[in-house]
């Protein structure tokens, strides 16, 4: 069971204005596929606020999955890719193309998501929309790849070769 730590990056949540739904979504999807939820915050939209955060959880080895919600669009205030890419020792380039290109057959409004995903010492990162539907759809096609992917990252598998 790999242990999820769940980001939501919102300026009226964080003041307690705006119900998390997003968040909300990630840990009712995360827990049907046996995900253990071991933290949980709904932070502002602020680049050095998410970061530490990140970073925290990383550093700490409180998870091995976070999953952000919000601030992936185009506002002034949407800093949740440039907070991760800030802590990143490696890009994860493929998990955001993948959830792109899914979605655009759903919304072409997909293609203006700035949704990135990065590895920080043992933990991989991944920026999801903010809207529970987006997550949902995001979450649910790329949440099958995961075991694998953090299986090898924690070297509990060696080789990405299919037989």
């Amino acid at each position: 069971m790999y242990r999820v730590a769940i980001i939501t990056a919102s300026d009226k949540g964080s003041r307690g204005e705006r119900v998390d739904e997003s968040g909300a979504k990630i840990k009712e999807i995360v827990s049907s596929y046996n995900y253990e939820v071991v933290h949980y915050k709904v932070l502002p939209d602020d680049k050095e606020t998410l970061a530490n955060e990140m970073k925290y959880i990383c550093d700490n080895d409180v998870a091995d999955l976070i999953l952000t919600t919000g601030g992936t669009g185009f506002s002034a205030r949407d800093n949740t890719p440039e907070a991760t890419l800030s802590i990143a020792d490696k890009l994860v380039p493929g998990i955001p193309e993948a959830m792109r290109a899914y979605s655009m057959q759903i919304t072409k409004r997909t293609m203006l998501s700035r949704a990135v995903s990065v590895i920080r010492k043992n933990t991989l990162i991944i920026n999801l929309p903010g809207s529970p539907k987006a997550v949902k759809e995001n979450l649910d096609f790329i949440v099958d790849s995961l075991d694998h992917g953090l299986d090898i990252l924690k070297g509990n598998a060696s080789e990405c070769a299919r037989k």
